[in-house]
């Protein structure tokens, strides 16, 4: 039932699971581990200079001889940059995020690239499309990052009613459970981000990781939501100083001036404190560090067990 679906065919991949282009977490590393491992690793371009991502790309593709994929963050200022270096470097797969992907599908999809955007609403949905999308992540505002206003449970299934191209569920999948709620709302694929972070192949700080695995059902906070872009993380003095702030009617840029560098701070240099530790609402899920091969398998192992125990239920 789920392994051989559009989105493992449209991907080439064993499992339908996407990791998720988390900035400063999804590198070379990660994405080669989750493709070698049967998903689709993503680098994520997030603010990278483009020599940079150059060489992330190049890296993968020595650790791995299976697709991968890029995101691209729209509302980066080197998204231009990012979308120049993909196209040169024909990668297999991009994803996009927070902006309009026209113009990526426009040029990527003569190459062969599968474009598919990250999108949080019907009309958005509808509108990319109509574009030419190959795919559409639905995701909702469990997410860790930059998030939307609807929840998974809700837009998934207006979404595959909405469209005809292949919908990937977002937003609060962890383990098996989410992915089987996933599938039932009409979902074809997954796209895991907050779990990943655990992975052994991951880079980012030991206590990043660890602030996941502590999370409980109530960690994590919504930052920044007067600017726009609401971001979702794990609670901590950075997390109140932005509601301080907010409450106090600051301005966008104050609020962004707040915000600038802290996820770098936090991924790579283990600031906790005063850094933005990015998660969503499924850190809580999250209970230990493991191999991104061994996650995948456990998500979808125990995906068709609960699977056959219903079908089993539903025939007596």
């Amino acid at each position: 039932m789920f392994i051989n679906n559009r989105i493992t065919r449209l991907l080439g991949v064993d499992y339908p699971v996407i990791q998720g282009g988390m900035a400063w977490v999804a590198d070379a590393d990660l994405a080669a581990a989750v493709s070698n491992g049967g998903g689709l690793g993503v680098i994520a371009a997030g603010s990278m200079p483009p020599d940079l991502l150059e060489s992330q790309i190049a890296k993968v593709r020595t650790l791995t001889n299976k697709p991968f994929g890029v995101n691209i963050m729209l509302l980066s200022a080197t998204a231009d940059a990012a979308l120049e270096v993909v196209e040169r470097n024909r990668v297999p797969v991009v994803t996009t995020g927070a902006g309009a992907p026209g113009k990526v599908i426009e040029r990527l999809k003569p190459l062969g690239t599968k474009v598919i955007p990250v999108i949080a609403s019907v009309a958005h949905a509808k509108r990319v499309e109509k574009q030419g999308a190959d795919a559409v992540i639905a995701e909702g505002m469990e997410a860790g990052g930059h998030i939307g206003e609807i929840t998974t449970m809700v837009l998934v299934p207006q979404i595959v009613d909405a469209v005809n191209i292949p919908v990937v569920a977002a937003g609060g999948v962890a383990e098996p459970r989410g992915v089987l709620a996933a599938f039932s709302l009409g979902a074809e694929g997954v796209q895991v981000g907050t779990r990943f972070v655990c992975a052994c192949e991951s880079n980012a700080h030991k206590a990043f990781k660890n602030e996941i695995i502590k999370a409980r059902d109530r960690s994590t906070a919504i930052t920044g939501a007067s600017t726009g872009h609401p971001v979702r993380c794990i609670q901590n003095r950075l997390t109140r100083e932005f509601a301080r702030l907010e409450k106090a009617g600051a301005s966008v840029e104050e609020l962004e001036k707040l915000g600038t560098g802290r996820l770098r701070a936090a991924v790579v240099e283990g600031d906790v404190e005063f850094g933005s530790v990015m998660a969503g609402q499924s850190a809580a899920l999250v209970n230990r560090i493991q191999p991104a091969a061994e996650m995948i398998r456990e998500l979808f192992e125990g995906t068709q067990e609960m699977f056959e125990s219903l079908h089993r239920f539903s025939n007596h």
